[in-house]
């Protein structure tokens, strides 16, 4: 009886886009959309994390409503996913880790993470961060202000040559509700809706 062949997919390639999302909006989204379709990745996950290292605790809305948002944000396009993992991983997290585990679970898969040129300033500051380029690879997409020679040349280093320059950030938007303001337009509708009906950031 003759064998099936096996055959040989390329690996799928996955970025990952680490943060709190507090809330998302839609610079992420805008930034998504960019590197998905202009690096040549298959899929974006947004990496919802509990608590960032570098980051106060204290500033954070409740885990699960801004990982209710980001899932209301993506939930109609295939080309992205959420992923909840860090909330089950030792705190604070570190992106090693998360790697290590994704890989874990996803060996078939090759993941590269995403961050914008201000976080890469101080990636040599991050656990492990040699590591992270090495079996792994980042892209960096340019905030306002961008110094191209900064980054550090490496082969799995690449610049997002082209992207957006997104100005509007999560804490803007925080304190803008926080002063009565209408933010609608800045959110995702789906997002917009949940924060108005629960009366998030309001306090």
């Amino acid at each position: 009886m003759k064998q099936p062949q096996n055959k040989s997919f390329p690996a799928k390639e996955i970025g990952l886009y680490f943060g709190s999302f507090n809330p998302v909006h839609i610079g992420h989204l805008v930034i998504a959309n960019y590197i998905v379709e202009f690096t040549g990745l298959d899929e974006l996950w947004f990496v919802v994390s509990p608590q960032n290292p570098h980051k106060q605790k204290a500033n954070l809305l409740n885990d699960y409503d801004r990982l209710e948002m980001v899932q209301l944000a993506v939930e109609s396009d295939n080309r992205f996913k959420v992923s909840d993992i860090e909330f089950f991983l030792p705190k604070p997290s570190y992106t090693v880790d998360t790697l290590a585990h994704l890989k874990d679970r996803n060996p078939q898969k090759e993941f590269k993470i995403l961050m914008g040129s201000d976080n890469h300033e101080s990636f040599h500051k991050w656990k492990n961060y040699e590591a992270i380029v090495e079996n792994y690879g980042v892209i960096v997409y340019p905030r306002p202000g961008f110094d191209e020679s900064k980054v550090r040349k490496h082969g799995n280093i690449v610049i997002a040559e082209g992207a957006p320059l997104m100005e509007i950030s999560s804490s803007f938007i925080r304190k803008a509700i926080k002063k009565g303001k209408d933010v609608r337009h800045f959110l995702p509708p789906k997002v917009w809706e949940y924060i108005d009906k629960t009366g998030l950031y309001e306090q």
